[in-house]
């Protein structure tokens, strides 16, 4: 009875775990993913206005 005990608490400390860490790695993908967005963004707008031709002049 107590190795049934300790196996479901075990399994539960693995499961939230688990969670923990999946968690932590989604929130870096998406701090990674928000700073390339800027970055792209950026420099498409400081390399756009140079090339863009004017319509109408």
């Amino acid at each position: 009875m107590v190795i049934k005990i300790i196996g479901a608490v075990l399994a539960i400390w693995l499961a939230f775990w688990l969670i923990g860490v999946l968690f932590k790695a989604v929130v870096w993908l998406l701090v990674a993913a928000a700073i390339l967005t800027v970055g792209a963004a950026a420099y498409g707008a400081i390399k756009g206005k140079a090339d863009r031709p004017r319509i109408g002049r």
